[in-house]
């Protein structure tokens, strides 16, 4: 089934890690790559593993997918398949962004976590409320509390994505906004 499906795409993902990762250091090391041909080959290698991270979020989701088919459903899911249409399109986007070299499409994924982090407190927030009312729902609510977060973690890892796409297009480190290049906090 999927499920099986999902553990045999992640294990090609693994391989594909390896054989990104073995390039990138082969070009680094065949050709001495000037500064903004490192830059690319320094984030395309980032951007690999945020790949290969995401590929054992959909194998963390698989367990709690198959622990819920096998019980009465809890409630009609709808926040958790739009939390999760956004989050396959942020990685769709930021993939977008990255073989286009735009920010701002970088800049529109880094925005779109957002929604995606407001979800994830919502269902978390009712499904304790479904777990405080009957103890009988906690394993469903469990497992679809860890399905939430999975797909979170998924639009985080679209989120870093965009922001290598940033450093690499302006040489602009975003991801910690509160410390500045040099390394200091910017409330020094």
């Amino acid at each position: 089934g999927l499920v099986s499906e999902v553990n045999r795409l992640e294990d090609q993902v693994d391989r594909f890690q390896i054989e990104i990762d073995d390039s990138a250091v082969r070009l680094m090391a065949m050709f001495d790559p000037v500064a903004t041909d490192l830059r690319f080959i320094l984030m395309a290698a980032r951007i690999n593993t945020e790949l290969e991270r995401i590929g054992d979020q959909a194998v963390n989701m698989c367990d709690n997918v198959e622990l819920l088919l096998s019980e009465p459903e809890l409630k009609k899911l709808v926040d958790l398949p739009r939390m999760a249409d956004i989050a396959a399109n942020m990685v769709r986007a930021s993939l977008r962004a990255f073989r286009e070299g735009s920010t701002e499409k970088a800049n529109a994924v880094i925005k779109a976590d957002e929604e995606v982090d407001g979800l994830n407190d919502q269902i978390f927030r009712e499904l304790l409320t479904y777990m405080l009312a009957d103890a009988q729902t906690i394993r469903r609510s469990v497992a679809l509390i860890l399905i939430a977060r999975a797909v979170e973690r998924i639009a985080d890892h679209a989120t870093n994505i965009a922001e290598e796409v940033i450093y690499m297009v302006k040489g602009e480190d975003v991801r910690h906004p509160e410390i500045t290049h040099s390394g200091e906090n910017s409330g020094s």
